[in-house]
């Protein structure tokens, strides 16, 4: 364990920007740390508010997969807490963040989630390795950022496929009626917007 948390704290100060590194990076990082996760609610809700029924239920079945991997995410965080590099006074930081447990890093987990659902999808997997992609993107940008260790990173990676795999049985049993009744309430609750054809119904 000793090894491994040198190399995770040896790779971190690789990847970690510091003070002299020009402000125009700073501020791309920042971008693709914390705003590129706004795309996943945005694809989520078009998946809803425009797609056919097998849109609606991938986008459900993509929220239960991120509820999963963020309830393992809460409780590795809860039993094995690790500290994030900026509690320890390792390397820069470059925005402010609470000190909560490091591992795995949630951002990831979110967005290489919703990946891997799309992947496991097969009808979705090309869009699924960009979204993948893009995970690896925010990880990288978090570490450079000083707000994670690159092994937090790698654990969201592992854990989140894992999640995927573990509600594709679940969705096939509980899916259809979920969806089904999930779209019931939509219709009653935005029926205006429908009947002037702004949404899908």
């Amino acid at each position: 364990m000793d090894f491994l948390e040198s190399f995770n704290q040896s790779l971190f100060l690789l990847i970690n920007a510091d003070p002299a590194t020009p402000v125009w990076r700073i501020h791309a990082a920042l971008l693709v740390a914390n705003q590129l996760i706004l795309l996943v609610p945005g694809a989520l809700a078009a998946m809803w508010l425009w797609g056919g029924d097998a849109q609606r239920n991938l986008a459900l079945k993509v929220l239960a997969s991120i509820g999963l991997a963020l309830f393992a995410s809460y409780l590795f965080g809860a039993l094995w807490p690790h500290p994030r590099p900026f509690a320890i006074g390792l390397g820069h930081a470059f925005f402010p963040h609470k000190a909560t447990s490091s591992f795995p890093s949630n951002h990831t987990i979110i967005i290489a989630t919703f990946a891997f659902a799309l992947i496991l999808d097969r009808r979705w997997a090309v869009w699924g390795w960009v979204t993948l992609a893009a995970s690896v993107l925010v990880g990288t940008a978090r570490v450079y950022l000083g707000v994670h260790f690159p092994l937090d990173i790698a654990g969201g990676l592992v854990l989140a496929p894992v999640a995927a795999a573990i509600a594709v049985p679940v969705w096939q049993r509980v899916g259809a009626p979920l969806t089904a009744a999930a779209q019931g309430v939509y219709r009653k609750l935005l029926a205006l917007p429908i009947a002037r054809g702004w949404i899908r119904a």
